[in-house]
């Protein structure tokens, strides 16, 4: 089922996330019913809060991103790898490289046709259960780090647009606010 993504400005978007227990009967559910969601979304992550869901749980289609790139785009925004397709339950990022890259698009699904400059690690160990409830410890790199980073935020209550300079978050509030009123112009449900 797909399920309406919650819009900029809904207070589950600030929440820190509860985890998610390996008994939970409803979690096999929401996670089919997010890889649906995204892929009508055609995004490349979506974590739970953004279905007004407040648990510790995101996916993350890079493999889509990387299929999709030419070679040139392959070699400087993928390390080696071709992507992946993942779910990431209770996940915890443990390390973070020092090596800072920018990259000029990043969006998200719930704010709207805005794309941003940040500046994030290039590279990332994170611990996490799987979609099986297997725990993984894996390091990601380049665009899938990226991805992964920005996931993980939302289920830390913080979204993207919260690490840009002061000045341009002040140039951005008019747009953020015009989302919260035009939520029906998305090809997805959204809500407020």
């Amino acid at each position: 089922m797909v399920l309406p993504i919650v819009c900029y400005g809904n207070n589950v978007l600030k929440k820190l996330c509860h985890p998610i227990s390996p008994n939970d009967s409803e979690i096999e559910k929401l996670i089919i019913d997010m890889w649906e969601t995204l892929e009508v979304a055609d995004g490349c992550g979506l974590a739970a809060p953004q279905v007004n869901i407040p648990v510790k749980l995101f996916i993350v289609n890079s493999r889509d991103t990387y299929l999709n790139m030419n070679k040139n785009q392959r070699r400087e925004y993928f390390d080696g790898d071709e992507g992946i397709k993942e779910t990431f339950i209770n996940a915890e990022i443990i390390e973070y490289v020092n090596d800072l890259i920018t990259i000029d698009d990043e969006g998200c699904l719930s704010i709207p046709n805005i794309y941003e400059a940040v500046k994030r690690p290039w590279k990332i160990t994170i611990k996490y259960h799987d979609a099986q409830f297997q725990e993984n410890i894996q390091a990601f790199s380049g665009y899938t780090a990226r991805v992964i980073q920005h996931e993980y935020d939302h289920t830390m209550g913080v979204l993207y647009t919260e690490l840009l300079n002061p000045l341009r978050k002040q140039l951005l509030r008019n747009k953020l606010s015009r989302i919260q009123r035009e939520i029906s112009r998305v090809k997805y449900p959204m809500i407020k």
